[in-house]
């Protein structure tokens, strides 16, 4: 029987939707992380077994074998249970994933699950807002459109195409018309406040199209206002900073996955090497 070192044994969380999206990815990911490492796989239900999974982890490593909303679950609540600068997080991603590639990420399964065994730990800056939530990524005021959500898949026999047919038509029958998608309003210019280490970058009076947010490096963020064009396209306004601040009337705002909002007021500060993230040793 192989032995393995306690620093090669892995928690390997599989997220619900990672199985119901692409439970070939999933195989392929536990198989290449149990020949390579003692793995223990937790399998949750939801949000509140994903949470308790990562809790008990004790010695392992903990990998999230999902989509970017579980990358962002995960470390959401290893920084709610203050457990987030001791420990490592491993990603294999499955589903939608342009948030854990963008980091560095290998995007196909066995790439991933061999950074994952032979990569190496990453420090990265993370942004914490005022009511403690986290953004791995780039914020945006207003949020970007979301794209619709791809249909998920049906099981069918491949020998009944009769069967098959019946199911497209349902869903076909079922399914939301676009035309409710196009009526929903796109967002307009902001009026907003937007100060960085505490200096104004652009008042209420200046109308804005977009604010982006990202964290950068060396406990930096990386801010950039568009203000409203008349004719010629402004000049975008770049600046630095390690805390941000929006303000104005109600608005929201696209954090990674996810849309937050309405509020008035937001702050965000960077964390210097708040967390970790296994990435290819290359």
């Amino acid at each position: 029987m192989a032995t393995f070192a306690t620093s090669d044994q892995l928690l390997v969380v599989i997220d619900p939707a990672a199985r119901q999206t692409d439970g070939e990815s999933v195989r392929i990911a536990k198989d290449v992380l149990s020949a390579g490492a003692a793995t223990k796989v937790c399998l949750p239900d939801g949000p509140e077994e994903f949470a308790r999974a990562l809790a008990r982890r004790g010695s392992r490593r903990p990998v999230v074998v999902g989509d970017d909303r579980a990358l962002v679950r995960a470390v959401s609540q290893l920084h709610r249970q203050r457990d987030l600068a001791g420990c490592v997080l491993s990603v294999v991603p499955v589903g939608q994933a342009a948030l854990a590639v963008s980091l560095g990420v290998p995007a196909g399964a066995v790439a991933a699950a061999r950074a994952v065994l032979d990569g190496a730990a990453r420090q990265l800056d993370l942004l914490v807002d005022d009511s403690d939530g986290v953004v791995l990524g780039t914020l945006g005021i207003p949020p970007a459109p979301a794209r619709a959500a791809a249909a998920e898949p049906v099981s069918v026999a491949s020998g009944r195409p009769w069967l098959r047919t019946t199911y497209r038509s349902l869903v076909r029958n079922l399914a939301p018309r676009p035309a409710r998608l196009a009526s929903v309003p796109c967002p307009g210019p902001s009026r907003l406040r937007v100060e960085v280490d505490g200096e104004t970058v652009v008042d209420l009076d200046q109308p804005v199209e977009t604010v982006s947010v990202a964290p950068g490096t060396g406990g930096m963020a990386s801010v950039e206002v568009r203000p409203l064009s008349v004719g010629a396209e402004a000049t975008p306004l770049r600046v630095c900073g390690q805390t941000v601040t929006v303000a104005g009337a109600d608005f929201r705002y696209r954090a990674d996955s996810a849309v937050s909002g309405p509020v008035r007021r937001r702050t965000w500060r960077v964390v210097e090497g708040a967390w970790g993230l296994t990435l290819p040793s290359a």
